[in-house]
């Protein structure tokens, strides 16, 4: 009787409740509570808005279309031949078959690891008026009666480059006026010579005809445009 007894009371205590707690399964909101106060952020890659104020019908901006070729546009400085800023901002223009080509001439000097570097495009006839007041002299500036090739935006002034952007030597600094930047000027160098052979050459071999006076310059001859007074924007 006493073991029946006891038994009975060790399965009483064995049922009743227990006083220890048991943790509850982590929820999300518990997780959630474990993570740091700070996370690091999300990388954001920033692309640069490409702003077109400009007809792009009409005109390509060379630096738009292709970022590699070389910007020196030196009427938006004082270090041009009448030492005096004519740009408000310097920006490269063409007609959109003369950006074209002046692209596919880049690319092709690219794979000798070279490349070109722009001086001038496309110069407003407000701007070659200013030019022949400086210098009425139509061997070097267009009459802006008649208007030049510039004026167009058909005619470039330019120059080859290495791959450290470092000019070719072409015997004269751009905008020189004299006999040794004209194209019959043999007495430079055989290396000053054959830079300005290939230039000359892979302009001509895509529609550009050279200028007797200026190795750097370079109209297109596969098509006519219009004159034009346009200005373009400035930030």
């Amino acid at each position: 009787m006493r073991i029946l007894l006891f038994f009975s009371l060790l399965i009483l205590i064995s049922c009743r409740p227990s006083n220890r707690t048991v943790e509850d399964p982590p929820t999300e909101k518990n997780q959630l509570a474990e993570l740091p106060d700070t996370l690091p952020p999300e990388k954001t890659i920033i692309k640069k808005e490409v702003i077109i104020d400009y007809d792009s019908n009409v005109w390509t901006d060379i630096h738009i279309m292709d970022s590699s070729i070389l910007m020196d546009i030196r009427y938006a400085t004082p270090f041009n031949f009448v030492e005096e800023k004519m740009y408000d901002c310097g920006r490269c223009f063409l007609r959109k078959e003369v950006a074209e080509k002046i692209s596919l001439i880049h690319k092709e000097l690219q794979k000798e690891g070279l490349g070109l570097k722009m001086f001038d495009c496309y110069r407003p006839r407000p701007i070659q008026w200013k030019l022949w007041e400086k210098v009425p002299d139509p061997r070097y500036v267009a009459d802006p009666r008649k208007g030049s090739m510039h004026n167009r935006g058909s005619a470039i002034d330019l120059t080859i480059v290495d791959t450290q952007g470092n000019e070719l030597d072409m015997g004269t600094a751009f905008d020189y006026f004299g006999r040794e930047a004209y194209h019959s000027y043999t007495g430079h160098s055989p290396a000053i010579l054959d830079n300005r052979k290939k230039l000359k050459g892979i302009m001509e071999k895509n529609g550009f005809r050279p200028t007797s006076t200026e190795w750097w310059h370079y109209s297109y001859r596969l098509k006519r445009y219009e004159l034009s007074d346009w200005l373009w924007e400035c930030e």
